[in-house]
């Protein structure tokens, strides 16, 4: 009888992986941070609530200037049924939205173009630097009350004042990226025979692109700003018209409910953001702050 150990048909069992230790508490260690953030998110969220709650219900805080949060409900609640004073409380979200994202396009744009034509073109940069530095230094709510004057109480006046406000973010962003290309790549692409406007495609664009994306969270913002502000200027709807309405009323609940709903719309679309940059520079090694915590 032979003394051969007996294995399993279809050969030796399979080894099973040992798992490096490390990168289990390494995991770990990233899970318990962001539950440790979105504790104390919330916790703060709560604290802030309810002690807003308490102090206008024992009248520490007078209702009437510092609303609160239960009024404010009270008040989103009676828009999302019955209105607003200038239709459906929806209508006012989408109209505001909708100058928001066309002022972001335009801007973007048209701050992406201006941009890189600058930064390729030391000279039409010097010729115009002026002028933008000019322009960037005027007060938004001035080129907003021109913009009422020259398009009217319509949406181009919005689109327009929050283009503006995107552009010079997206700009300057965009002009220091181009600026900030190594220059070797460029030579390198010169040698194998690339066109001026190959190598801006292909190599300064491309190189760009870090520096493009990183200005579209602020623009983002900007761009909601622009809309509100110029409906606070002049309009026919908008978020912003019923925040004006509700100052003039002397409405608190109802300036700091849509303040909320902005607040929201802004958060939803800074999420949207992230996730386009995170498919967008998918080729990029992920950086420190990406793998790690800050103190650990």
């Amino acid at each position: 009888m032979s003394d051969a150990p007996i294995t399993p048909r279809g050969g030796p069992a399979p080894a099973f992986e040992v798992e490096d230790p490390l990168a289990v508490a390494a995991r770990r260690r990233v899970r318990n941070y962001k539950l440790t953030v979105r504790a104390g998110q919330i916790g703060t969220f709560i604290v802030i609530v309810a002690g807003w709650q308490l102090l206008t219900h024992f009248k520490i805080l007078d209702p009437f200037f510092a609303g609160s949060p239960w009024g404010i409900l009270l008040r989103l609640a009676d828009w999302a049924v019955h209105g607003t004073a200038y239709g459906s409380l929806w209508l006012q979200i989408w109209v505001t939205m909708e100058e928001a994202l066309l002022g972001f396009a335009v801007g973007v744009i048209s701050g992406v173009v201006m941009g890189v034509l600058l930064g390729e073109i030391p000279l039409l940069a010097d010729i115009l630097g002026p002028y933008i530095k000019m322009v960037n230094a005027l007060p938004r709510i001035v080129l907003g009350s021109i913009f009422v004057i020259w398009l009217g109480l319509g949406l181009p006046s919005k689109v327009m004042l929050a283009a503006v406000l995107v552009f010079f973010v997206v700009f300057f962003n965009a002009f220091q990226g181009v600026r900030s290309v190594d220059r070797n790549l460029v030579a390198n692409a010169r040698i194998l025979g690339a066109s001026r406007l190959q190598v801006v495609w292909h190599v300064v664009v491309p190189s760009a692109t870090t520096w493009i994306i990183a200005s579209l969270h602020v623009a983002l913002g900007f761009s909601i700003i622009g809309a509100i502000v110029g409906e606070f200027l002049g309009a026919q709807k908008g978020l912003g018209l019923v925040i004006a309405t509700a100052q003039n009323n002397f409405d608190t609940n109802g300036v700091f409910g849509a303040m909320l709903i902005i607040g929201l719309i802004a958060v939803s679309a800074e999420g949207l953001m992230s996730i386009a940059e995170r498919r967008l520079l998918a080729w990029r090694p992920p950086a420190a702050t990406e793998t790690s915590q800050a103190g650990l």
